[in-house]
């Protein structure tokens, strides 16, 4: 049996996430109908390094899978995205170790958040960008930024459903770059609880606004509470952009 990782990349704007849900379209049930279609029938599963919720984007999402057939990588990506609808694209086929795990091996992952700050927005982008169309203090934001780094327990930035008991995570960087009228958030972590991205954003928002002060972030941190934080940022604005791995 050979293993194949995946770089896939997909417009989360028809989805309702990433994962299997009865009835409801998502990028996983795509991508097993496609490989069970190749293995003329036969059902495939695959793993990915995680969940992305609906309307969710990705440009490095990964999975693996594990295939009889003895095809080369350049072979099977251009027969999955054959047989894939034109909102997902596989972006490269590598030949992995059995060993390998595409959730179980990350050693970082990394988000980012696009915010099209212009009066003036374009509409065919509205799937793709949050339009907030408000004056920021952007200072203050990226001291809020700063609060973040490191080991923290995200109770008050994830969802109150969350079921997973350990919350703490490491933050590598977190950025706020402005260009013009976009604002991109780039969040770089070990992991990432069910819509914490997205609440650091919002979070952040409220700041660049005037309604929170940076230095509230480590008293929202240790309250353990999600009341404390900010509005959840919608999910269209939100990609997963890369998963790293040890042999990167």
């Amino acid at each position: 049996m050979n293993r194949f990782k995946c770089t896939l990349a997909y417009d989360g704007a028809g989805f309702e996430g990433y994962q299997i849900q009865k009835e409801k379209r998502t990028v996983q049930l795509e991508v097993q109908k496609a490989l069970s279609r190749i293995h003329k029938g036969q059902e495939v599963k695959i793993s990915a390094s995680g969940r992305t919720d609906a309307r969710v984007h990705a440009v490095g999402q990964v999975f693996h899978f594990d295939s009889p057939l003895n095809i080369a990588e350049e072979s099977w990506q251009k027969a999955l995205n054959v047989n894939l609808p034109k909102d997902v694209w596989v972006k490269k086929v590598e030949r992995v170790e059995n060993s390998f795990h595409a959730r179980f091996d990350v050693v970082k992952k990394e988000y980012r958040y696009n915010i099209d700050l212009a009066e003036d927005f374009d509409v065919f982008r509205r799937n793709q960008v949050y339009h907030y169309p408000y004056s920021l203090d952007y200072q203050a934001i990226q001291e809020a930024c700063s609060f973040f780094l490191g080991d923290h327990d995200f109770t008050s930035f994830c969802s109150a459903k969350t079921e997973i008991v350990d919350k703490v995570r490491t933050i590598y960087s977190l950025q706020a770059v402005v260009e013009g009228d976009s604002l991109e958030f780039r969040i770089v972590g070990n992991g990432f609880l069910y819509n914490m991205v997205r609440i650091i954003v919002g979070t952040l928002l409220e700041i660049g606004q005037g309604k929170k002060l940076p230095t509230d972030i480590p008293t929202i941190l240790s309250a353990h509470d999600r009341s404390f934080a900010g509005k959840t940022a919608p999910a269209h604005g939100l990609y997963l952009w890369n998963v790293e791995y040890d042999d990167n």
